[in-house]
């Protein structure tokens, strides 16, 4: 054959360099083969980049104060709902109305953090023509939506001191949602392919109510006299403990993942969030047989900000893991070979 459609080696459609077998010289590895090792990687360890140097990943569009905030705010109006219908129950006026008026305010937050991040109220409404059991995103819309009217009445029946079976009504409503309002947020993030987030969908929605509990107990304490924070006392010590066991047990399963956490902003925020709760959930336990409002108002202050620097640190974490492609291809190179092995393993024996 010849012509400029001929290659030099007189076979059409080889492609010498593609083509050839790895290696030095082609017949080596067949020799190879007959002798039984097997097939040999020739390819040096990949260098996790991406065309153009684009992470495998696109990062988080998400505004951290917007984003960060309505995760920690929506996760602090959850619970304060839980501690009003409590102490509306038990006869504790001046918590029931703290808690309240911090559900509302807080939701309010959340709800304005969301929509700015967002960009247009319509947006938000736009997500409401639809319900789509399946989307977390969907579903925590309709949960807000509903939510958010619960609490603004309950607040404003005890403020204003009438319609008080419509005030009960709106608590005990909104104390029913609001499990769902604290920890949904975690199952919104992990249903992402973040892997700081994704990774951790287990425990997160654990740690998310805890830190949630923690900062109601803590704006409690630093509202309501002492006489009557006894229940946000012990909300801060279940909160706290859940938080750090949850958290810890978290990172202890995501493997490659947790690494985000160590490292960076995160890290510091982490480290924060560490000390404030334990140092706020210890407060928190004297505050009791002390006198005064300053250790009750500074194991508050602890406990709030607290809540903050998990949201924060988090939501650092996060991003940090979807800027980096290790993040991504080490564990979904570990789940194939996981799957490879489980399916020979029955063909090997």
């Amino acid at each position: 054959m010849t012509g400029p459609d001929a290659p030099r080696d007189g076979v059409e459609g080889a492609r010498p360099g593609r083509d050839a077998p790895i290696g030095a010289v082609a017949g080596r590895g067949r020799h190879r083969r007959r002798r039984g090792r097997g097939e040999q990687s020739m390819v040096p360890e990949a260098q996790f980049s991406s065309y153009y140097g684009r992470p495998v990943l696109k990062r988080p569009t998400w505004k951290s104060v917007d984003i960060a905030g309505y995760l920690y705010l929506g996760g602090l109006a959850g619970a304060s709902s839980l501690l009003a219908a409590g102490a509306q129950a038990t006869g504790r006026p001046a918590l029931a109305r703290t808690a309240k008026l911090g559900a509302a305010g807080a939701i309010s937050g959340s709800l304005v953090a969301l929509v700015h991040d967002l960009g247009r109220p319509a947006r938000f409404v736009n997500m409401l023509r639809v319900f789509k059991p399946t989307s977390p995103m969907s579903v925590g819309s309709w949960l807000l939506a509903g939510y958010a009217p619960l609490t603004v009445a309950a607040a404003a029946t005890d403020v204003a001191g009438r319609y008080r079976a419509v005030g009960a009504a709106a608590t005990a409503g909104a104390a029913v949602l609001g499990p769902a309002v604290a920890t949904y947020t975690a199952v919104l993030i992990a249903d992402t392919a973040v892997p700081s987030w994704h990774e951790g969908y287990r425990e997160m929605p654990f740690v998310f109510a805890g830190s949630g509990a923690s900062a109601a107990a803590g704006l409690a304490l630093a509202c309501v006299p002492a006489a009557e924070a006894g229940p946000a006392r012990r909300m801060a010590l279940l909160g706290a403990a859940l938080e750090m066991v949850g958290f810890r047990l978290m990172k202890s399963r995501m493997g490659l993942a947790a690494e985000p956490f160590e490292r960076g902003t995160a890290n510091r925020l982490l480290r924060a969030a560490d000390s404030l709760t334990v140092g706020g959930a210890a407060l928190a336990a004297v505050t009791g047989r002390l006198r005064g409002r300053g250790p009750a108002m500074a194991a508050g202050v602890a406990l709030l900000a607290g809540s903050a620097a998990l949201r924060f640190g988090v939501f650092h974490a996060g991003v940090a893991s979807a800027e980096d492609p290790r993040y991504t291809v080490v564990p979904q190179r570990e789940r194939l070979r996981a799957r490879a092995g489980r399916l020979d393993g029955p063909r090997a024996g």
